[in-house]
């Protein structure tokens, strides 16, 4: 499996005047932003402004009360999460989601999609076929578990990892859902310092293959390291956006966010 190879052609995700009302409060109020292909976003923020929120509404967790969210020229809007996910839109959750009893290994394998297995009968009367694709999937998991610095974690059951391992897993389980955005939230809270060099430089080498990456986070320094332009969400709404410097030194991001 050629894990070098860019991802090219990767359409521009939108959302546009889109705004989430849970009662007579706004979660998220006429937010429009282009995140442009093939470079890291970052959206920061206070607790409570939205931001997970608009991921939601993004993978189609939750419907908006109004606006649109657009892949290229395809409408999102209403569409169901599972659908989103094979349109190559992935999820990583702050609670990470790994199948906690199942291997490293295993938890890739089971993202591949259109396997042989996925409906009841075909186990029983498609075996031989099945069998034949086994050996591929493993192949090609142990070369995702290579490129997400977990080689050596292939026969570790996943709830034996450590929380940034998990997290470099299911990065890992994204990319075997062949994702070409990949939505973060807050992929360096939790992790130790050790771990986290290889969840940035993980995103990097994503981005330098052609990915979209958008990540939540509150760790400015990982932000300052990694993003290419960055979105400041406070009381639901876009209050300040730019360059990573411009941006957290500006004075409304100061204000709103760093409380200073």
């Amino acid at each position: 499996m050629d894990l070098s190879r860019r991802t090219d052609n990767v359409p521009t995700l939108e959302v546009k005047h889109l705004s989430r009302f849970f009662g007579g409060v706004a979660a998220v109020n006429n937010v429009s932003i282009a995140f442009t292909p093939q470079r890291i976003t970052a959206l920061i923020g206070p607790n409570g402004a939205g931001k997970t929120t608009l991921f939601n509404l993004i993978g189609g967790y939750i419907a908006p009360t109004s606006g649109a969210i657009l892949l290229g020229t395809g409408d999102l809007t209403t569409r169901k999460p599972w659908e989103i996910a094979r349109l190559g839109i992935g999820r990583l959750f702050q609670d990470v989601r790994v199948f906690g009893k199942l291997t490293t290994l295993e938890n890739i394998v089971v993202a591949f999609p259109n396997q042989v297995g996925e409906m009841f009968w075909q186990p029983i009367f498609q075996r031989a076929q099945m069998m034949k694709m086994e050996r591929p999937n493993i192949e090609r998991a142990q070369a995702l578990l290579e490129f997400v610095t977990l080689a050596d974690k292939a026969n570790t059951v996943a709830e034996n990892l450590s929380f940034g391992q998990q997290k470099l897993l299911a990065i890992a389980r994204l990319l075997a859902m062949d994702a070409k955005i990949l939505l973060l939230d807050e992929p360096a809270s939790g992790v130790h310092p050790a771990v986290l060099d290889s969840v940035m430089d993980l995103m990097s080498r994503l981005v330098d293959q052609g990915k979209t990456i958008i990540f939540i986070e509150h760790n400015i320094s990982v932000v300052l390291e990694l993003a290419h332009w960055v979105y400041v969400l406070d009381d639901s709404e876009v209050v300040a956006f730019g360059l990573p410097d411009e941006v957290i030194h500006d004075r409304v991001t100061r204000e709103a966010y760093l409380g200073v």
